[in-house]
């Protein structure tokens, strides 16, 4: 007998919103994600340049990457972000408008074929795009639901054409202080990295994204591109890339660097393993007054679990 396992993020067809309501509900959040992304776009663009890419938007939808809990508003994914770039607060979007998104190019180096460098309006032609639906996990405990638009990750490795000895992907995100005020503060180790294994990299799950509720992605999200691996915590999801290595070490990351008892290379998501200062077994829903349990791997054990066979011994939820 064939028995079909559902995954942790789908639900059964029964459940889901009639098509009309759906794409109703739909034409409204790409209206008000519209409005939103205009007022955070860089000035210059607000003030009348074009987005080169704006005719990419929205990109076709991933239906294999349903969700079981309603999306976030967007006005309220948008006003609500960590970028320590651009301060402290979780209110940054003027300030991450001071970041130049064009011209914008990504360093891909290290263990490759052949080393190279490519524009981002160049890439997000060269690979298709698709929207997906995931949840979004902070080590902080708030939660979100957004569509995501960008290029599978699996999909740009490919492109690189790693070597055989490369076993991690090394991400690092822009440098200039002038611009980012945050990286004038000496005590933290910029620029911002981040990092996974081959393995997670070439997974069907992380995002290089590049827009949000159908559009281009503002900056506070991390423009022009940024990454997505829905079942680690948030800051393991690097924003404006600017360097891409394929490397046979594992890369020491930003958070790892500064406080490595509280941030550790893996960060997956588990209710059972507090964060050393709070709980991770609910979280708080961004825009509403619920808060709901955590989901190990954040809903996505199914696909992601058997990654981690034979590292039992690692701190892999920290």
């Amino acid at each position: 007998m064939l028995i079909k396992r559902r995954a942790g993020w789908e639900m059964p067809e029964s459940e889901a919103t009639p098509e009309r309501a759906f794409l109703d509900r739909r034409q409204l959040l790409a209206t008000g994600a519209g409005l939103i992304a205009g007022a955070a776009l860089p000035r210059s663009a607000a003030a009348g340049t074009p987005d080169p890419t704006l005719d990419l938007y929205p990109a076709r939808r991933n239906e294999r990457y349903a969700l079981d809990v309603p999306l976030t508003k967007a006005e309220d994914a948008a006003n609500y972000n960590n970028f320590y770039e651009f301060g402290m607060s979780k209110d940054i979007v003027d300030a991450s408008q001071r970041l130049a998104t064009r011209p914008w190019s990504i360093q891909v180096e290290g263990l490759v074929e052949k080393p190279f460098e490519i524009g981002f309006d160049d890439l997000v032609r060269r690979l298709p795009l698709e929207e997906r639906l995931y949840r979004f996990r902070c080590v902080e405990a708030w939660a979100m639901a957004v569509p995501w638009t960008g290029i599978p990750l699996k999909s740009f490795v490919a492109l690189a054409k790693p070597l055989s000895g490369a076993k991690y992907i090394r991400f690092e995100t822009f440098l200039n202080p002038r611009v980012a005020p945050g990286q004038n503060q000496r005590w933290y180790p910029w620029p911002y990295v981040e990092g996974l294994t081959i393995a997670e990299a070439t997974n069907e799950l992380p995002l290089l994204v590049t827009g949000i509720y159908g559009k281009p992605l503002p900056t506070q999200h991390g423009a022009p591109i940024r990454l997505i691996t829905p079942w680690k915590y948030g800051f393991k999801s690097v924003k404006s890339i600017r360097r891409i290595s394929f490397v046979a070490e594992r890369p020491k990351t930003f958070w790892q660097a500064l406080q490595a008892s509280e941030y550790g290379f893996w960060a997956n998501v588990n209710p059972a393993v507090p964060h050393p200062r709070w709980s991770q077994a609910s979280e708080q829903v961004l825009g509403s007054r619920e808060r709901r349990p955590t989901l190990i791997y954040n809903g996505y054990g199914d696909q992601v679990a058997g990654l981690y066979k034979g590292l039992e011994g690692e701190a892999l939820f920290m």
